[in-house]
């Protein structure tokens, strides 16, 4: 029997839309964990089929509480569940992300969100030195019909520092972070083949995390960084 989502989930983050508030979630907090017992099944469940393919070394499940401290927006509680799965470092870099909310809100993520400086600028050299491995996973037919054949993420206006904004690869060195997004309606997320098909995007994404993590662990000579 596979791992799914159950419906209750979407039920209970729709009555939470219209009653965040920490009274009404105290009330109904034994519902939650419940669902949220549930929800971890399939991101533990997804964790080891990923493990089948990939080398992961963490699950991280984030927790429902919002940290309003820094925000305009107190309201206290998260509408949906979040996960992110770390490949092992340092050998191997990227990462994947499963986004569950209702509204046909879902998404799973990957890539590179925030890399570090150092990281960023290694990568932009590499696309500044060659870009021709970069389109041609992008080009791929099996890549691009899952994933699409850009990034999405912010990016600098014309050019970073030190890179020239007429270079033929700018449209890649001026990102500052390398993502890429699958959106999921109600029904897809529902689904029972929902864990096989999350996986299965997963899997197309790893050209791009093998070129990535050989950019990453060399130097622009192609020596390696690590052990």
């Amino acid at each position: 029997m596979s791992v799914t989502i159950p419906k209750s989930a979407f039920t209970f983050f729709k009555k939470l839309e219209k009653n965040n508030n920490r009274d009404w979630f105290n009330e109904n907090k034994p519902e939650f964990k419940a669902i949220e017992g549930e929800v971890k099944l399939f991101y533990n469940a997804l964790f080891q089929n990923l493990n089948k393919h990939d080398d992961i070394d963490k699950l991280k499940i984030f927790r429902i509480y919002r940290d309003v401290r820094f925000s305009k927006n107190k309201l206290p509680y998260k509408t949906h569940f979040g996960g992110s799965f770390h490949r092992a470092k340092p050998r191997l870099r990227g990462g994947y992300y499963v986004h569950i909310q209702p509204n046909n809100e879902s998404f799973i993520a990957t890539g590179f969100w925030e890399p570090a400086k150092e990281d960023l600028l290694r990568i932009r050299k590499e696309f500044e030195m060659d870009d021709s491995e970069m389109r041609d996973i992008l080009e791929n037919k099996a890549f691009n019909s899952v994933w699409g054949d850009t990034f999405v993420g912010d990016e600098v206006k014309t050019a970073p520092k030190g890179f020239n904004k007429e270079h033929k690869a700018i449209d890649l060195i001026k990102k500052k972070q390398y993502i890429f997004i699958k959106k999921y309606t109600d029904t897809e997320v529902l689904a029972d083949n929902f864990l096989q098909e999350v996986d299965n995007a997963f899997k197309t994404v790893r050209p791009f995390f093998d070129y990535m993590s050989d950019v990453l662990t060399t130097d622009l000579n192609g020596v390696s960084l690590v052990d």
